[in-house]
């Protein structure tokens, strides 16, 4: 049986603020239960709902000194086991008391500096030895660097890979290298520009880089992106020099959660098959809900998204006037920047029939969009991977995105002279060349409307599952653990 070991700050459906929790909750589910043995270790965060909480099991605890600003703190384990994954809780209320993971960088480098060292301490305690763990982001980037210095010492610890997944480069786990000393209690030679050290302060995330035998990011694109200046957020020349070590590997979705045929949170659910009336009649009742003109002759386009420049607002701002017209409406689900959520307030003021602007996260709201819309709209600066335009897939709802990350990665262009592809794209980060692929689009859904259903046919027949991204997991850690 080969053991794996997956490390997060957050995981489906125990606490989630993005995708990251969506890949560790969906991805150790896909492996083959007689070959491979997947774990799961997160913090034990007061905001995880009580009705897992109250069927968490106490398994012990003790103390931990981290560094000298830490020297003596509590270390309780809970565990839980759900769908067939055994999940562990590390608990300690000073630092995961809170109703949500992430607060200022101060804290949360403090934070999950213990979390690090912890979820190494544990292992020894609850009899579970990986061959491998999978670490995932900055707040778990010094579990290799603690494997392969403090605990190296210890014959239990002997010969455990890891692999660092990068989803987002920009958050990286930077303070200063006093405080990062003082906290994780780590030698000075470790803060040298070839290890922790980052423009003069410490970085979690570099040191994961640099320690873990592979690293692997969210999409190919993505992988060959972030080894150059503009996408490399400092980290370029790094990356670069382990190129030979990092792998983009898309990700998937679960279909159990969104499946049109399947999804109790939409107005009717749908096939392929009929598609055409299925989405007609969840546009009808979510324009409906929303207040918008009831019409199933309007051009509907989605947008689900944290409310920021990384997402490509700014050009959504230079182009809101003329993409809102008479035939079309536009849908806004999302939070973020103060100033991006009043631009979708006054939009929706002026267009009460035609913009909803739904400044909130809710997860039903989400999939009754994913039915009803024609289009989502994903115009990023840059984007790891992405899961909006993969479960619009889905559910027949066609992608408008920029070309970079996982959004070119997934999505590709209609050709409508060879009647292929199963979305609309552009290449450079222009609000013109957004505006004429956004009216593209709409000369398709009006003027076109058999190719519009061969794309959605297409999109509905893709295959951007778990089961695909898992076979390259797979892959990568066999190599690793030599089996």
């Amino acid at each position: 049986m080969k053991k794996i070991l997956f490390a997060a700050s957050e995981c489906v459906p125990f606490m989630k603020t993005g995708g990251l929790a969506d890949v560790v909750g969906a991805l150790p589910k896909e492996f083959d239960k007689n070959e491979w043995d997947v774990r799961v270790v997160m913090p034990n965060y007061r905001g995880i709902p009580e009705e897992y909480r109250n069927n968490f099991e106490y398994v012990t605890h003790f103390y931990m000194g981290v560094g000298p600003y830490i020297p003596n703190v509590h270390v309780g384990i809970m565990k839980y086991v759900y769908n067939g994954i055994t999940y562990y809780f590390i608990d300690n209320l000073d630092y995961f008391g809170a109703w949500e993971p992430y607060s200022d960088t101060r804290t949360d480098v403090e934070r999950f500096t213990f979390f690090c060292k912890a979820v190494l301490s544990i292992l020894p305690v609850i009899d579970f030895r990986p061959d491998l763990i999978h670490c995932h982001d900055w707040q778990t980037g010094l579990i290799p660097v603690y494997l392969k210095t403090e605990f190296a010492a210890n014959p239990f610890f002997w010969g455990i890979k890891t692999i660092m997944t990068i989803h987002n480069l920009r958050f990286q786990g930077v303070w200063d290298i006093k405080t990062m000393r003082g906290l994780s209690g780590l030698p000075d030679e470790l803060f040298t520009p070839d290890k922790l050290e980052f423009k003069k302060d410490a970085n979690m995330l570099k040191g994961g880089i640099v320690y873990s035998d592979f690293i692997t990011t969210v999409s190919n694109t993505y992988a060959q992106e972030i080894q150059t200046a503009y996408y490399g957020e400092g980290l370029d020349g790094l990356l670069s020099a382990r190129n030979q070590s990092l792998f983009g590997i898309v990700n998937g979705v679960d279909y159990a959660l969104y499946d049109p045929a399947n999804d109790a949170k939409i107005y009717r659910n749908y096939t392929e098959r009929d598609h055409k009336e299925g989405k007609a009649a969840n546009k009808a009742e979510l324009q409906k809900q929303l207040g918008l003109e009831v019409n199933p002759n309007k051009y509907m386009i989605g947008l689900i998204s944290r409310l920021t420049d990384q997402k490509g607002l700014d050009l959504v701002r230079y182009a809101m006037d003329k993409i809102i017209d008479d035939n079309t409406q536009v849908v806004v689900i999302g939070t973020g920047d103060p100033a991006y959520e009043e631009m979708f307030r006054y939009y929706a003021w002026c267009n009460s029939d035609k913009v909803s602007a739904n400044i909130l996260y809710s997860d039903d709201l989400a999939h009754k969009l994913y039915a009803a819309a024609d289009s989502f709209l994903m115009p990023s600066l840059f984007e790891p991977c992405g899961l909006t335009q993969i479960i619009a897939f889905h559910y027949g709802t066609i992608p408008i995105v920029r070309e970079t990350g996982g959004l070119k990665d997934t999505v590709i262009p209609l050709n409508e002279f060879e009647d292929t592809g199963d979305g609309f794209s552009f290449s450079n980060y222009n609000g013109e060349e957004l505006i004429n692929t956004v009216n593209y689009s709409k000369y398709i859904y009006f003027e076109q409307p058999e190719l519009w259903n061969h794309m959605v046919a297409r999109a509905m027949e893709k295959d951007l599952s778990w089961g695909v991204s898992k076979k390259r997991y797979e892959e990568l850690y066999n190599t690793l653990i030599g089996r």
